[in-house]
């Protein structure tokens, strides 16, 4: 089956595609193998990721869409994976986003994947980031990661791309509410959408107040006449996070939106930050599937759940804590009595 996906994948069929990403996500025999092949294509063919998160109702799938179709007049390809959440009943993806990328997802120059929030083992972000790999090498000239919400592992994911936007909308709450969780600290771009709506003006105000107290800023938006008296702060050279506003659904907006996009690729490219992003994402990366194996081969490779099953009794009745159960089964371990595997 291995052998076939890549042969598919040198012949760029969509199906074979399809077939890669299903095996990297369930972590089936062969991904491996397949996202080794892949590591060799990456970074040649000037694929730009974008990762865009926010609030649930933010409108991120109608921006995403809108985006697309920018993308699409310019002739560019464009590979979506959008992280929807997990159904109940099934465990799968209740795939709501590519329901709404409908009229994209047509255009053979548009791949779209939904992927479910628990469809992943051993790491979501670590997993989207994979997929990704996968639309790189087959020669997507941009992805986009869309996320359900900003939870750690919605901010995780984003970070995996070269730029983050963060969208939000009037409804987010004051500026000071939306800087929490850290959510404001990972973004690239910041868009107010929906920003049709009452409140949409001051709010976005509200939020490049509090950017620029973050930078000591703080009224670098302010008209002048405002800031009499107040010295003037130089440019300090640094990528200043514009905040947009869009109506997605109308579609105003979307071009200042693609044009900050441009815009920070174009920073990252001149500043030489764009090798060091990848290099620390690379680094991760490899962190992150060296943990992946080692739970799978604590897992699946010893006696770790047997280990575990004996010592359940005594840490139920409180005679025993989970610390020390883990510290007798680490020791366990390594000491080779673990498993047939330990050397």
């Amino acid at each position: 089956m291995t052998e076939q996906i890549l042969e598919g994948l040198a012949r760029r069929e969509p199906a074979a595609l399809a077939r890669a990403i299903t095996l990297v996500e369930n972590q089936r025999d062969g991904f491996e193998r397949v996202l080794a092949h892949t590591h060799g294509l990456l970074g040649r063919g000037g694929t730009r990721r974008v990762g865009i998160t926010g609030p649930p109702g933010a409108g991120k799938s109608t921006l995403t869409e809108a985006l697309i179709q920018r993308f699409r007049a310019r002739h560019l390809s464009v590979g979506v994976v959008a992280v929807d959440p997990t159904s109940p009943f099934t465990g799968g993806a209740l795939l709501g986003d590519r329901i709404r990328m409908e009229s994209a997802g047509v255009d053979p120059g548009v791949f779209i994947r939904s992927m479910a929030t628990r469809g992943a083992h051993g790491g979501l972000a670590t997993t989207t980031e994979e997929v990704a790999d996968l639309l790189e090498a087959f020669g997507f000239e941009r992805v986009l990661l869309e996320t359900v919400g900003v939870g750690q592992t919605e901010l995780d994911i984003a970070g995996t791309a070269e730029t983050t936007v963060l969208v939000l909308v009037p409804e987010s709450g004051d500026g000071i509410q939306a800087l929490k969780a850290g959510v404001m600290e990972i973004a690239d771009i910041y868009v107010v959408n929906k920003s049709d709506r009452p409140g949409a003006d001051k709010f976005r105000q509200e939020v490049e107040v509090m950017l620029g107290i973050r930078r000591g800023n703080a009224f670098r938006h302010i008209t002048p006449h405002h800031r009499a008296g107040r010295p003037t702060v130089e440019p300090s050279g640094d990528w200043e996070p514009p905040v947009l506003a869009t109506v997605a659904s109308t579609g105003a907006g979307v071009d200042e939106l693609a044009a900050a996009l441009d815009g920070h690729y174009a920073y990252l490219q001149a500043s030489g930050k764009l090798a060091e992003r990848r290099r620390q994402r690379l680094a991760a990366r490899t962190r992150a599937v060296l943990e992946r194996s080692v739970r799978r081969w604590l897992l699946e490779g010893t006696r770790v759940e047997e280990l575990l099953a004996l010592r359940l009794d005594e840490v139920a009745d409180g005679r025993r804590s989970p610390y020390d159960v883990a510290a007798e089964i680490l020791d366990q371990v390594k000491a080779g009595e673990g498993g047939d595997a330990i050397r």
